[in-house]
């Protein structure tokens, strides 16, 4: 609470970057100093989970082809789908996007901590920007990403590209950056340039 008894909501830090450049790797080590972390992509599939009214949309909209024998949402047969037709990936996050955009309010007003780390993957194209009161890139080279990616989800290069292809670029985020953490070397590099992170946003947010 401030001096004059106003409520004094905490720093609100977007954390972006490309697919696989290592946005969850270093969320953890904001969490692990303590600090409230939202992740959309969690949102997200909390949001597709049986029973969800975006997953009844989504069937009407795509189809049982995006679904398995147990009636669970097929994410790889949907990300096949929507990075070959933007068309459809457009669809998908109409869907989705509103959602995903309320829940992370609710989360952020419900959160503690001095400062908040809200994890977007898709920030630069999201009006979810305005949300932020600072934006923090975790960077690599596009080799890296696209290496990480193919051993993280075992895509073929086509598609691999096709799926960064669809993202903002690199260099669209970085123009975007108040901070970059680079993230093409060994954890202990990431860790120390969180660390340093950490106490500037504690001094930021007052905390």
């Amino acid at each position: 609470m401030a001096d004059n008894g106003e409520v004094t909501k905490p720093l609100r830090i977007g954390l972006t970057g490309g697919i696989a450049s290592g946005k969850s790797t270093v969320a953890d080590l904001f969490a692990a100093h303590g600090v409230a972390v939202i992740d959309t992509d969690v949102i997200a599939r909390q949001l597709v989970e049986p029973g969800k009214p975006a997953l009844d949309e989504i069937r009407f909209a795509f189809g049982s082809d995006v679904f398995d024998s147990d009636g669970r949402l097929d994410r790889r047969s949907l990300r096949e789908l929507v990075f070959s037709d933007a068309s459809r990936r457009e669809q998908l996050e109409s869907i989705l996007h509103p959602r995903i955009r309320a829940e992370t309010v609710a989360q952020s007003e419900a959160a503690g901590s001095p400062y908040q780390i809200i994890v977007v993957p898709l920030l630069v194209e999201s009006p979810m920007r305005q949300f932020m009161d600072r934006i923090l890139v975790v960077d690599c080279d596009e080799d890296t990403q696209l290496q990480r990616l193919l051993a993280r989800d075992t895509e073929d290069e086509s598609q691999a590209r096709r799926i960064m292809a669809a993202q903002a670029g690199r260099t669209d985020r970085l123009a975007i950056a108040d901070d970059v953490i680079s993230n093409n070397d060994d954890l202990g590099s990431t860790r120390s340039q969180v660390d340093v992170l950490h106490s500037e946003y504690l001094s930021l947010a007052g905390g």
